[in-house]
């Protein structure tokens, strides 16, 4: 089992710049704690998860680490021309000595489309074919591809990867076509944070019955660690709920709602609450270190090839950047 960060940039109150260091330097810190992999989103448009370029930020990352992998989850891959993004993600792969992980989303939002000119009806299968056709440069003497979506001829790539070949993964809510074209390619999946367990072995079934081998499974997960599990909750539920608001406020294209942490602290306090992310706790590695750990091997028992990635969520990076500490010291210990 692998185990990785989930970087999403999220910026709760201050500057904006100071969110994005603040990612950045716990990713400095899972690098130094030994930390496997650490995996950047790709949003658009978006007053609350601050990475709109992901090379950017693992150019950055790779430049003040010396061992972890460093993933996208994922490149929106139908607004990028397969050829500058293939350039890129050489270009990155040479920077970090071959630490890169290559992960693809098909994106949605409606921003993103509009502002892109995409239509969102060809999203997922012009993700197949991007992808198709940026493994097909960075790996292949193969210099032509012509598709639907995505065509180009006489190309060759400079500079080539610097892994023999980039490890590629593709993003799916579950859906069937997007496990079948992974698993004809012999890509791994990214799985969200409130993919259940039951999701993930039944993606892991199909991808199996077509490729015969079991996938690598990137599951993004909420983590929470605390003296209590009721302590956990408490810290991490006004994170996800402001990052699920924010997410739906930027898919319908309005603004993100304001960060008010004594809203949320009034809101703990009171008998009957609203919560509309509760797919993300019922999914999480919440509570004490002892839960965290059965949490993690019942995950481990059902997906052999897991790669678990962390969201330490608490609104306050301190918190946050302790979350990880506690993890390598008290739990990463007890997990093979």
């Amino acid at each position: 089992m692998k185990i990785g960060l989930f970087c999403l940039s999220e910026h709760y109150d201050g500057s904006v710049q100071e969110s994005i260091m603040e990612q950045l330097r716990l990713v400095e810190l899972a690098d130094q704690l030994g930390f496997d992999e650490a995996w950047f989103g790709e949003h658009h448009f978006n007053g609350f998860s601050i990475i709109p370029d992901p090379c950017a930020m693992i150019a950055f990352a790779a430049a003040r680490t010396g061992c972890i992998r460093l993933g996208t989850a994922g490149f929106l891959a139908p607004f990028y021309h397969p050829v500058r993004l293939a350039e890129s993600i050489a270009v990155l792969d040479n920077l970090s000595n071959g630490r890169i992980n290559a992960g693809f989303a098909k994106g949605g939002f409606a921003p993103d489309t509009k502002h892109f000119t995409r239509d969102p009806d060809n999203l997922r299968n012009a993700m197949f074919e991007t992808t198709e056709a940026i493994d097909q440069l960075l790996h292949t003497k193969e210099t032509t591809y012509k598709g639907s979506f995505v065509s180009f001829e006489d190309v060759t790539l400079h500079p080539k990867s610097f892994q023999k070949r980039i490890p590629f993964f593709v993003a799916t809510f579950s859906n069937p076509d997007t496990i079948r074209f992974a698993a004809r390619q012999g890509y791994g999946l990214l799985m969200s944070q409130g993919a259940s367990l039951a999701e993930c072995i039944e993606a892991q079934n199909i991808y199996r019955s077509i490729a015969k081998v079991d996938p690598e499974i990137v599951l993004m997960r909420v983590f929470c660690v605390a003296d209590t599990k009721e302590d956990a909750y408490r810290i991490a539920r006004p994170a996800v709920d402001h990052f699920v608001k924010s997410m739906r406020a930027a898919s319908a294209q309005t603004p993100a709602p304001k960060w008010d942490r004594d809203k949320y602290d009034a809101i703990l306090h009171e008998r009957e609450t609203f919560f509309d992310g509760q797919k993300f706790f019922d999914n999480a590695i919440l509570g004490t270190p002892a839960e965290c750990i059965d949490t993690i091997k019942t995950i481990q028992k059902e997906l052999p090839n897991i790669h678990l990635v962390l969201k330490p969520s608490s609104s306050d990076s301190g918190e946050n950047r302790l979350m990880l500490t506690v993890f390598n010291s008290q739990i990463r210990p007890h997990l093979t």
